[in-house]
């Protein structure tokens, strides 16, 4: 086919590339984020529109999760090609061809190569805005939740210290009682069963006081590496119950961090206990604790049926739980939260491969 083209030929095509950049800018300016593929079409049909011969061009945009193609398709083709970037990253392409049995490498104007390069552009900057609105929004969602967690400590700081004297004087006048009515044993095993659930909702008033790190510390410069030992030798048993190995990984022999030793204690406890509640007959549950020059990391991983997406925001929440009814409180999350906390930690989740959860706790060093 004749590669000749003329003046007016010229200013023809710079009028259609021209069109064509409009029109893929009105399709940028108002497409969804949440669904990109309509607009990525509508942008390969534009291209292909604004080519020289268009009905013998082909264009196909491969970027992100997307293929798209339009127009001639052919095994052999010879084409011009321009890298879609995000923030200097390639993560596609977009190309136009033409069948070689008609066409060559020549049968493309400059004007082309340059209109192809300046929409690759105008992709990247697009997939560049859909990054930073969705990394915004989960910012948001995590000050979001840091100001509930907060709200809730001081809730529950406050339902603790009330809580605390009534339940003191329930046990103490239970204990006058049965000095009086020693004798009668229907009203002891009444007061018993009264001073048991009392000194249940003490642990449970302790545990809210955990969680909104009211509790006292004794912090000190301890090696956590014989607590954690210690902690988990404790469970076995546990493991025992339902067969299941647990892999305990140390990097160090001396891991120094200034801690509650109890709090620490606690905090592997509720996890692995956790684990084992929702790990498999047979599972494995791994324990690793490494230590860098700035931080300490704990992870506590199980082959579980691992945390729904929807919950996930909520499962440090007091009184939130998976659990059946009767078999969790919902508050050793929220303690282990707590504690961490206290300790100018963080801990989070995620999901584990190719099943259950990962719990990633991390303490930096004074």
């Amino acid at each position: 086919m004749s590669q000749l083209i003329t003046a007016e030929d010229k200013l023809k095509e710079r009028i259609k590339e021209l069109s064509c950049l409009y029109t893929i800018s009105s399709h940028i300016s108002n497409c969804d984020l949440d669904n990109l593929e309509p607009t990525l079409q509508a942008i390969a049909l534009s291209l292909q529109e604004a080519i020289r011969f268009p009905k013998e061009a082909s264009v196909e945009l491969t970027v992100a999760d997307f293929h798209i193609e339009v127009g001639q398709q052919s095994e052999d083709k010879v084409f011009m090609l321009s890298a879609i970037k995000e923030f200097n990253i390639a993560i596609g392409s977009i190309k136009v061809g033409y069948s070689k049995s008609k066409f060559n490498e020549n049968s493309f104007l400059n004007e082309e190569k340059r209109l192809l390069a300046k929409i690759a552009l105008e992709l990247g900057n697009l997939f560049e805005r859909k990054q930073i609105i969705e990394k915004e929004v989960v910012s948001r969602r995590q000050v979001e939740r840091a100001d509930r967690l907060s709200i809730l400590g001081e809730i529950t700081a406050g339902i603790a210290h009330e809580l605390n004297t009534p339940l003191a004087n329930i046990l103490g006048y239970s204990e006058l009682l049965k000095d009086q009515f020693h004798e009668q044993k229907a009203v002891l095993n009444d007061l018993d069963k009264i001073m048991n659930s009392a000194i249940y909702s003490r642990e449970v008033v302790k545990k809210l006081m955990f969680f909104s790190c009211d509790m006292p510390h004794q912090m000190e410069l301890t090696n956590m590496t014989p607590i954690i030992k210690d902690a988990i030798s404790l469970l076995k048993p546990n493991f025992s119950k339902k067969d299941i190995t647990c892999h305990v990984t140390i990097t160090d022999e001396n891991i120094p961090l200034r801690v509650d030793a109890i709090q620490l204690t606690q905090v592997i406890f509720n996890l692995v206990i956790n684990a084992i509640y929702f790990s498999p007959e047979k599972g494995v549950i791994n324990v690793t604790v490494s230590q860098s020059d700035k931080q300490i990391i704990i992870e506590i991983s199980d082959e579980g049926p691992g945390i729904d997406s929807e919950k996930g925001d909520n499962i440090f929440n007091p009184f939130f739980t998976t659990k059946p009814v009767g078999e969790g409180s919902g508050l050793g999350l929220s303690v282990v939260h707590g504690i961490v906390k206290s300790h100018k930690g963080t801990i989070k989740h995620r999901q584990n491969s190719p099943k259950g959860t990962i719990f990633h706790i991390s303490f930096p060093k004074k």
